[in-house]
């Protein structure tokens, strides 16, 4: 056990965000919508968590243009996960973690500014992650033994599913880092770190409920951040510890009868780079994004059409000496990845070119520092 705890601090070290100071708010130009061109994290505070909004000009220039009480509270420190801020199939709500008062929080993106729809119980203790699919939701809790729980959006919020609240392969100890659904959504998967293991479940979209629990070992070690393509197909980093220039990925794909098992089709190709911790794809699924926090650099993947991987770039973008990059998201047009850079207080957007290739678009500082979470539309 203290093997493994010491593994989990070097990892945090690597991967989590830096405690830094919160900024006044910058001027942008409303443009009357919130369901296009926008970025979004969250605070983590724990003296009140809050969402971030930003906006990207036609230029490409970014700007703060929101901060909204979430009405809980963070941590105070990195969560250790992929998936914090997450927003809806439809794009129409943002779902946003609450750490520290173990509740989650939906906001609605229709209107004109972003406004709180509810805040619920996420189910246990120290949700750290949130995905939706057809209108279910299921947040992984990490505090505690650990678990899944579901919930279904409705006009007022959130609603508990009855029975919906599944274990992860330990009671305790396992380092969760995401829960996601396949883009289809008949597939719930969560990555446990400190096991080294992928958890999966098929999902009944009737119901909400999920079947029976399958445990499949990681290719690699240390299995992080993951992102499904529009195939079904799921890309997944591994830290490895947080080993200098020793991460890796790797893809699986899901077979369609029950149970939901993981089969793997690239092992562990090298990213070359330290930490590599969280993932984005572009919607196309011809291209696959690691963000390495020890080495402050995005790498580029080639997705083949089977879903096998070939690295095409080890630092494909770069966010800054010693700025970490702490989480990654990808526009819904696929013309743009947002970093998360947290040494520095920055947000850089690069453009996405025709072949995958990372062009630096522009960089947002000065923005609040224990950041968490991001998505982007």
């Amino acid at each position: 056990m203290a093997t493994t705890a010491r593994r989990t601090l070097g990892i945090a070290t690597a991967c989590f965000a830096l405690v830094v100071t919160l900024s006044p708010r910058l001027a942008f130009a409303q443009d009357g919508s919130f369901t296009a061109g926008k970025v979004f994290t969250a605070t983590n505070s724990p003296v009140g968590n809050e969402l971030i909004v930003l906006g990207r000009a036609a230029d490409g220039s970014l700007a703060l243009m929101e901060r909204l009480a979430t009405q809980g509270v963070g941590t105070g420190a990195g969560l250790g996960s992929q998936g914090a801020v997450t927003l809806s199939g439809d794009g129409r709500m943002v779902l946003v973690v609450n750490a520290a008062s173990h509740t989650l929080s939906l906001f609605s993106l229709t209107g004109l500014r972003p406004a709180l729809v509810s805040v619920i119980d996420s189910g246990g203790l120290t949700p750290i992650s949130v995905s939706e699919s057809n209108g279910l939701v299921y947040v992984l809790n990490a505090g505690g033994a650990g678990n899944v729980a579901g919930f279904r959006l409705a006009p007022a919020g959130l609603q508990p599913i009855a029975g919906s609240t599944r274990a992860l392969s330990a009671a305790g100890g396992t380092g969760p880092a995401q829960v996601g659904f396949s883009s289809d959504g008949g597939t719930l998967l969560v990555t446990e770190k400190a096991t080294n293991k992928l958890i999966s479940w098929r999902v009944d979209m009737k119901s909400g409920l999920l079947g029976s629990r399958t445990v499949t070992p990681s290719a690699g070690v240390t299995p992080f951040g993951f992102a499904f393509d529009n195939r079904d197909r799921v890309f997944v980093s591994e830290a490895v510890g947080g080993a200098a220039l020793a991460s890796t990925t790797s893809s699986y794909v899901f077979a369609e009868q029950q149970p939901a098992k993981a089969m793997l089709v690239s092992a562990s190709v090298p990213t070359l780079q330290t930490a590599a911790c969280w993932v984005a794809v572009t919607p196309n699924g011809k291209f696959a994004y690691t963000g390495n926090a020890g080495s402050s650099s995005i790498s580029q993947y080639q997705v083949g059409r089977d879903g096998s991987l070939a690295l095409a770039e080890a630092a494909a973008g770069v966010t800054g000496i010693g700025t970490g990059v702490t989480d990654l998201a990808v526009s819904r047009s696929g013309q743009a990845l947002y970093a998360l850079a947290p040494g520095a207080m920055r947000v850089v957007a690069f453009e996405v070119g025709a072949d995958g290739r990372l062009a630096p678009s522009s960089t947002l500082t000065g923005l609040p520092g224990m950041m968490v979470g991001l998505a982007a539309n």
